[in-house]
């Protein structure tokens, strides 16, 4: 491989267009690794959007990695990283790398035996831990990839490999993060112990890109728990604010405020998610974030209808209940005015019988009176207005008598 060449190539490929850049830097990576060997060009940059030499490089490894997606890879990758790529670049690239190659080869995950094989060969070959790092964070990008999150928590907290690079290492902000995603999508960790760790990933000097996007992943795959919408709705925003064109925390944002039920406010997020997505390269899949994009937004869309829907219900029941409520007031006023006015009847018509027994009484006792014995008129008629007197005196008792009783009821 005559290196000469390939660098005068990249270097002419600077100011070509996405789509000559990326298939040229193509057929490149694929020369260096038909042969056997490695670039030997310095990666001037971060920029994995039009930086030639970080594409050609980015393209190599992805290949290599395709072909052998194993731990002595990852240690291979790490060692030429440093020698490689410009130091004030080398994080941000070394993050990226992990995660990124770690996601493609996602179904080939080391086991227990591998893992411990090739630790003890990375720990006597690596004096600076950078390499037994990328390893680790490359084996973790795998089991994070595959939902893995009991085996990742132990993996990070206790593998010999993550143990040996701890006193550097562990407080980067990456790695925190991936501690809090295992935290947050594990059933026997609390939510409390993973929102502490979120935090000091999120609130960490050196928080990079990679760490962002790893801790909002685990608040948006988390076990469910109080206040879960609202964490995920305001750091993806903080996210969206320092990194507006990149189309996963757009994502993230969505995925938040559909959860607080900011139903219009997610369409439009994950509307800009799909916009931003990049139509070229291959370190994005199109297709496949597509397709999980617009599940996303099918998922919106369904829950806010469902939830218009419970709106609707609720109102109409609760104006169903209102008629209901003075519907059976109304009865209730009803049937008090019926046994009322039954209650009155009765009372009337035993006032009544009292009346007429009264004026009976009178009728036949002054009849008696009249028609018999030998008292002159004047001495009948007074008798008469006697007797009369007495029974109306006994009438108005029995009516006193008869309300007396009748009048609580």
């Amino acid at each position: 491989m005559d290196h000469a060449s390939v660098e005068r190539a990249l270097a002419a490929l600077a100011v070509s267009g996405s789509r000559k850049l990326d298939s040229d830097c193509d057929r490149l990576a694929r020369g260096y690794v038909a042969e056997g060997v490695e670039p030997q060009f310095t990666v001037p940059s971060a920029d994995f959007a039009t930086d030639p030499y970080l594409i050609c490089a980015d393209r190599y490894w992805n290949l290599r990695f395709r072909d052998s997606p194993s731990l002595y890879t990852a240690v291979d990758c790490a060692g030429w990283l440093t020698e490689h790529v410009a130091a004030d670049h080398a994080e941000a690239v070394r993050e990226k790398w992990a995660m990124g190659y770690a996601f493609i080869t996602r179904d080939t995950v080391d086991s227990a035996g591998e893992i411990a094989d090739a630790t003890a060969d990375i720990i006597a070959a690596d004096r600076t831990g950078e390499r037994a790092y990328f390893a680790t964070l490359y084996h973790a990008g795998k089991l994070r990839a595959d939902y893995a999150f009991d085996e990742l928590a132990q993996f990070l907290e206790s593998s010999p490999l993550s143990v040996s690079i701890s006193h550097s290492y562990w407080d980067k902000p990456l790695f925190v993060a991936l501690r809090a995603l295992a935290a947050f999508g594990s059933r026997r960790i609390t939510a409390e112990h993973a929102r502490s760790l979120f935090e000091t990933a999120w609130q960490a000097p050196g928080r990079t890109r990679e760490a962002v996007d790893v801790a909002l992943n685990g608040v948006a795959i988390s076990v469910e728990f109080a206040g879960r919408g609202e964490l995920l709705r305001t750091h993806a925003a903080e996210a969206v604010a320092l990194y507006p064109d990149d189309h996963i925390f757009a994502y993230r944002l969505a995925i938040g405020q559909r959860l607080c039920g900011d139903y219009d406010a997610a369409l439009d997020s994950i509307g800009a998610a799909l916009r931003k997505l990049p139509r070229v390269g291959w370190r994005v899949s199109y297709d496949l974030l597509q397709q999980q994009y617009r599940l996303e937004e099918q998922m919106i869309t369904y829950e806010r209808i469902s939830a218009r829907h419970a709106d609707e219900m609720r109102t109409a029941a609760a104006q169903h209940g209102r008629e209901v409520a003075a519907l059976t007031e109304r009865y209730r006023a009803e049937l008090r005015e019926l046994a009322d006015s039954t209650q009155r009847n009765q009372y009337r018509s035993i006032e009544m019988v009292a009346l007429f027994a009264a004026m009976i009484a009178f009728a036949v006792g002054s009849l008696n009176v009249t028609l018999s014995g030998a008292l002159s008129l004047p001495g009948r008629v007074g008798l008469i207005a006697e007797l009369g007197g007495g029974l109306l005196l006994f009438s108005v008792t029995i009516l006193a008598g008869v309300w007396w009783i009748t009048r609580r009821r």
